[in-house]
């Protein structure tokens, strides 16, 4: 059965956290079509990874043997969660907008796992693997809004993921989630509500399709 490896980046739990919900919806959409299936689960909020290190990064280019201990043990580090997407069938990243751009959490992980010569460069070793991403933000930053120039989540996660590591990506995007909390947003609320809908079908059924396409 299939593996969906996925990662929750938001600071805030449960439903207090927009990403998180509607990541939670995909899942669960997702084991009913996969009982029998493995979830590989990492909370970076809970669980940060480490910071990418000089020793970490240098021993992804070093041999082995002429590793010193430090090297090493951080390299064990990242092998373990380059292991875990090379493994999955399916991913799903809840990634909120932070001050324009993703948590210090998933740049982290990002840092760890893309590796020149193995999972990016030529023959990216996850190539091909959808990647489902909920790209929650307190405001709308979609084209033809005020801040459409702000928009840094989509644009960097579809370089990075796309780019360097080779994966097909897909956005779930939840816009407008601060409006309920903000006074001086109140008129967007419909819109909030609106887009909080869609995200949840969009969850539902894409991780549906998803798992039909994989078991086909």
């Amino acid at each position: 059965m299939a593996t969906l490896l996925h990662i929750d980046s938001s600071v805030f739990p449960g439903g207090a956290s927009s990403s998180r919900s509607v990541a939670d919806a995909f899942r669960k959409a997702w084991e009913e079509q996969h009982p029998e299936g493995t979830v590989i689960y990492r909370d970076l909020a809970a669980d940060p990874v480490p910071h990418i290190t000089a020793d970490a990064w240098s021993a992804g280019f070093t041999a082995p043997s002429e590793c010193t201990p430090e090297q090493s043990a951080a390299f064990a580090a990242r092998v373990e969660l380059i292991e875990e997407l090379e493994l999955a069938d399916a991913v799903l990243i809840g990634a909120p907008m932070y001050n324009y751009s993703i948590p210090s959490t998933l740049k982290a992980w990002l840092d760890n796992v893309i590796l020149l010569g193995r999972t990016s460069g030529e023959a990216p070793s996850a190539q091909g693997t959808p990647v489902t991403v909920v790209a929650s933000r307190g405001g709308s930053y979609a084209p033809g809004t005020p801040r459409e120039g702000y928009e840094f989540v989509q644009n960097y996660l579809e370089a990075v993921l796309k780019g360097s590591l080779g994966l097909d990506v897909d956005f779930i995007v939840p816009e407008l989630t601060m409006a309920p909390r903000n006074p001086a947003m109140s008129e967007l609320v419909p819109l909030y509500e609106a887009s909080r809908k869609r995200a949840f079908e969009d969850a539902a059924s894409k991780a549906k399709e998803l798992a039909e396409r994989l078991a086909a």
